[in-house]
């Protein structure tokens, strides 16, 4: 087949492979983004991402070769192309709809590893076939541009540079630009759409070259006209390239008009703010008596704020027995010292606004990663501007600075799973590294389920962290969170815990928290090591989190599974 003169210019097709490249990664990136508010962004999630999107690359390379050498035709390229656009311009429309399908089918499904299968199954549902399609544009391009055997290498070479160079671009560009600037939704159709211009150029440009009278020899007035005037077969294919570009532009302007929407949790109505930092999915929830911060759509509340000033019902309230623990009012009352206090992780401030309504005597100081977290603190959970908060990964602070503190508080979770770098034995001998003599370690443990008990022993997530803490701290404490799954760990190489929150707690005047910090006193235990460690080396916290989540889920669902089995669909239907 004669290729088209747009396609003779080599230019053209090692755009094609740039941005084919660029799109890959994009899409690699978009969908990380689209499935961290449902599944997070952990480890497991990224490898799961990455490993459908290999499968879908290399099966989409061995039809692409095989194709290209049975059927050489550039047209249906770029028709894999156009198709591979609007289904990446459908995303932002069908996307999260069908991620939520496919938790609502599984959740009754399966029994175990749930995150790890629906997330599977949504990366094989939504994009495989995309980037199948994106990865039959080298073996075809290869294809096209070889002339002969004596520059096939440097052409292939060339190839390769390209896809390698807009991979790059593909790679930093939604993370630092699109993703920040405009949302997840608007980055799949922008990289959607500029595949889709670069098919309608291919498609839009003539078929044959333009002859002027320039040409060597005089045509006849019947040669002529062979020139000018088409062929029956080329006005049936420009026919049909018409209504390919034309019923392609259609689809694409419906998936902006119905992607625009960047809600993930789009059955909330009234939503204070949603939106998307480098970091994280954010969300601002309003209701009469608080303000919550939610970076996952599916797992819980990570911040609030509590109108009234009373105390959240959470596990900050649990808290703030450490610095009790840190005897801060019998100090404040001999001398009216202060005492120092670091928060890493500092969300939206909730433990900080704690600490400054019922503390007079606490310089706290905070460390985020999440600038923009930071920005919805200050907005809209009335941290005050005088808050010290330090952009920075918090081990990595703690690293950069001497000052030693009477209490640290550590609740560095990334939406639902803990960064390995802050639950090692060397992340916890550098907090206790910077805390003083007396100083207090409380450390916040998530993902806690009636299914796990930390007190037997039960290799859970939890265990391991309460028992590399062990290694490192001569006495650790433990606390339960009523109603939560949440437990509070407080660890010292000082005094009796205990002891000194007793002893603090009889200065205390506001009878609410007074009563709070006696059912710490209470139910406080202490704890002994079994000996499962967390080191930099090996910390497998997000296999560990991932079970514990499964028991979360389960223990959730059970009451709607009994209805299912019970009444089936029609049950649950009723019960909605």
């Amino acid at each position: 087949m004669e290729k088209k003169p747009i396609l003779r210019n080599k230019i053209f097709l090692y755009m094609t492979e740039f941005f084919a490249g660029m799109s890959v990664m994009a899409v690699e990136l978009g969908a990380s983004r689209l499935l961290a508010p449902y599944f997070s962004s952990s480890q497991i999630v990224w490898t799961i991402i990455i490993g459908t999107i290999m499968i879908a690359m290399a099966l989409g390379n061995i039809y692409g070769g095989r194709k290209a050498d049975k059927d050489p035709n550039p047209d249906k390229l770029y028709g894999r192309i156009i198709i591979a656009s609007l289904w990446i311009a459908a995303i932002p429309v069908l996307g999260k709809y069908i991620i939520l399908a496919i938790s609502a089918v599984l959740i009754f499904a399966v029994n175990s590893n749930f995150l790890v299968i629906a997330a599977f199954a949504a990366c094989m549902i939504v994009f495989v076939f995309p980037l199948f399609l994106l990865g039959t544009v080298t073996p075809s391009l290869a294809k096209y541009t070889t002339d002969s055997l004596q520059d096939n290498g440097k052409t292939i070479g060339t190839l390769g540079a390209f896809n390698t160079i807009g991979s790059i671009i593909g790679t930093f560009m939604p993370t630092f630009v699109t993703i920040p600037a405009v949302g997840t939704a608007f980055t799949f159709l922008i990289f959607a759409g500029i595949l889709l211009a670069l098919s309608i150029l291919y498609f839009v440009s003539p078929s044959r070259e333009q002859h002027d009278g320039n040409e060597a020899g005089p045509k006849s007035d019947h040669e002529q006209g062979d020139k000018s005037l088409p062929s029956g077969h080329d006005r049936v294919r420009e026919s049909s390239v018409v209504a390919k570009v034309i019923t392609s532009v259609l689809i694409f302007a419906l998936c902006c008009v119905f992607g625009h929407n960047g809600s993930f949790a789009f059955w909330e109505k009234n939503l204070t703010f949603e939106g998307e930092s480098v970091y994280n999915y954010l969300q601002v929830k309003e209701t009469p008596n608080s303000m919550i911060l939610s970076t996952n759509v599916m797992f819980g509340v990570q911040s609030i704020l509590v109108k009234d000033g009373s105390l959240t019902g959470m596990y900050y309230d649990y808290a703030l027995a450490a610095p009790y623990m840190a005897n801060t009012k019998i100090r404040q009352q001999a001398n009216g010292e202060k005492i120092d206090v670091l928060i890493l992780g500092m969300g939206s401030g909730t433990y900080a606004t704690q600490l400054s309504r019922y503390f007079d005597n606490v310089n706290v100081e905070g460390v985020e990663i999440d600038d923009k977290i930071t920005d919805l603190a200050h907005k809209y959970f009335e941290l005050p501007e005088s808050t010290q908060v330090t952009t920075y990964d918090g081990r990595a602070f703690l690293n950069a600075v001497d000052k030693k503190y009477d209490v640290i508080m550590v609740d560095a979770y990334q939406d639902i799973t803990i960064p390995f770098q802050m639950s090692s034995q060397e992340f916890f001998t550098l907090v206790k590294d910077h805390l003083t003599e007396q100083g207090v370690m409380v450390v916040n443990m998530n993902m806690y389920s009636e299914d796990s008990n930390i007190s037997s022993g039960d290799t859970t997530i939890n265990t391991y962290l309460a028992d590399t803490i062990s290694s490192v701290f001569d006495q650790v404490m433990i606390v339960d969170v009523k109603g939560s799954t949440n437990k509070e760990l407080f660890a010292t190489n000082g005094d009796d815990l205990a002891t000194r929150l007793g002893n603090d707690i009889a200065f205390e005047k506001d009878d609410d928290l007074k009563a709070m910090m006696k059912h710490v006193e209470d139910t406080l235990i202490s704890y002994e090591g079994t000996g499962h460690i967390l080191t930099d080396d090996k910390a497998p916290v997000e296999l560990l989190g991932m079970k514990q989540i499964d028991l979360i889920i389960k223990d959730e669902v059970s009451f709607y599974k009994s209805i299912y089995k019970e009444q089936g669909i029609q049950g649950l239907l009723q019960l909605l």
